[in-house]
């Protein structure tokens, strides 16, 4: 399905098909005399005697090929509640025959600024639908022709679809089988996102060896497929001032390695590479945007399968650190991915803060569920502010404790660290801790698990079940208000 947004200075034609109009919570539509047909306005006053007012959204059928579609505006609406209602707009109108919509922005008058970029926002990012590997693709093309002196400007216009863009592409990794996007093809991808203004390097397996990046290298040894580390800087301001930085778990299909995960399920591991996609749409709808800052994305690509040449339970390896690691458990390997990745980040680019994204461990799900991701952090300042993204694009977070004192449940007799608490508890708390010994000059770091956020079996209020591309409105939320 393709949907087309297209603003216009004309103003509405009475006779238009499919009208969109604005109304107050109570449905009063005094105002709208002058964009429809006396006839018009009599049958919708008389039928709205006998409506729902509940709804939100009534629509009025005049013939077979004009709607009238009222969309009720809350007093006090917020930018996430004309999300929503341009998301439900999609359900409700997606499988009708109609395909043309004039949606009337001057009707939101009083509301919220941006109100109809909002509302159109949220029906396009609920329209996101993955039909690659279908051989009968849903074909409907839907234009929404926005009229009206109350449109967003042309630079909100550019930042919608900036996100809508690296939200979806987000989506689109997230949504690849492992035979398909594996880390040779992944990296290769990421090569192409120079077009967009980004500037990628792509550290291979010789390079990483070189480097030392023995834990990152450790899960990926047992695949026939390349393991690979891919840095993406954009530079939005002219001075060199330091960056914000992304780090993402890029597992793009996880068996557990010689720790075999279960059968069940199993095919769900394709999204392990989830908090990798997220980076990669963030830097993507920045670079589109043009966003006012200096950023860089990293992300750490492997695959964790069993075979001769796999890592095994005993295992120490020398991360880049220095550190060292025993491996108790080749299936908490998105750590060990990390662990590497962050040091890196942290070295070489010493940015002003690193925030990590990883589909980490199950008992955060079993924790907060599919609600919140859990945010993990050495900075009050940084957490705070993802919280608040959070709440305001409703991509929530909830902070998770760090304490020294869960340290002994990860201090191995045989090196440094290990990779799993055997004692058992507080699973997603000794993998943050695990991490926080990575970051080691006091960078601001923050952690979120989205294990529970990054896919779903049904939907939510933005997506239509599947990869929801959790993290890259929250991201982009968290920049706009606090470092632009």
């Amino acid at each position: 399905m393709s949907i087309a947004i297209n603003y216009k200075n004309t103003s509405i034609k009475k006779n238009s098909s499919n009208i969109v109009l604005f109304v107050d919570e109570k449905f009063n539509i005094s105002g709208l005399k002058k964009y429809i047909l006396s006839s018009e306005f009599s049958f919708i006053s008389d039928l709205l005697k006998t409506k729902d007012l509940k709804k939100k959204i009534i629509n009025f059928d005049i013939n077979s090929k004009k709607k009238i579609i009222l969309v009720s505006l809350k007093n006090n609406l917020t930018s996430s509640d004309a999300e929503n209602l341009g998301a439900k707009f999609y359900d409700e109108f997606k499988d009708i025959k109609q395909s043309q919509y004039f949606v009337n922005s001057d009707t939101a008058k009083g509301q919220l600024t941006n109100c109809v970029g909002y509302f159109l926002h949220g029906l396009k990012l609920k329209s996101y639908l993955f039909e690659k590997y279908k051989s009968k693709k849903n074909k409907k093309n839907i234009s929404i022709i926005v009229i009206g002196k109350l449109k967003p400007s042309l630079k909100d216009q550019i930042k919608f679809k900036a996100i809508e863009e690296g939200t979806f592409y987000t989506r689109d990794l997230v949504s690849e089988p492992g035979n398909i996007l594996h880390p040779d093809e992944y990296a290769k991808r990421l090569s192409y996102l120079k077009k967009d203004g980004l500037k990628i390097n792509i550290y291979d397996e010789k390079k990483l060896k070189k480097l030392g990046m023995n834990t990152l290298l450790g899960v990926g040894q047992g695949s026939i497929r390349g393991s690979y580390l891919v840095t993406m800087e954009w530079n939005g301001l002219k001075d060199k001032s330091k960056p914000l930085a992304f780090v993402g778990k890029g597992v793009c299909f996880d068996t557990g390695g010689i720790s075999l995960k279960p059968a069940k399920f199993m095919e769900d591991m394709t999204y392990d590479m989830a908090g990798s996609a997220v980076v990669v749409g963030l830097m993507k709808s920045l670079a589109l945007r043009k966003a006012k800052i200096n950023a860089v994305g990293v992300v750490g690509l492997v695959e964790n399968m069993p075979g001769g040449n796999a890592q095994r339970p005993g295992d120490i390896v020398k991360s880049y650190s220095g550190k060292t690691v025993e491996i108790l458990n080749t299936d908490a390997e998105g750590r060990l991915v990390l662990a590497d990745a962050l040091t890196y980040t942290e070295k070489k680019f010493k940015p002003k803060f690193i925030v990590d994204l990883a589909t980490l461990t199950g008992a955060i799900i079993v924790s907060l569920g599919s609600e919140y991701a859990g945010l993990f952090s050495n900075d009050d300042k940084l957490s705070n502010q993802l919280i608040n993204a959070g709440e305001n694009v409703e991509e929530k977070v909830w902070r998770m404790p760090l304490n020294k004192n869960f340290d002994k449940l990860i201090d191995s007799k045989n090196a440094d660290m290990q990779n799993i608490n055997y004692v058992g508890g507080a699973g997603s708390t000794t993998a943050a801790q695990f991490l926080q010994r990575f970051i080691l000059n006091k960078t601001p770091w923050a952690h979120l698990d989205i294990a529970g956020m990054a896919f779903s079996k049904y939907g939510g209020a933005l997506n239509s079940g599947g990869a929801t591309g959790y993290g890259v409105r929250l991201l982009n939320k968290l920049i706009e208000d606090n470092y632009e």
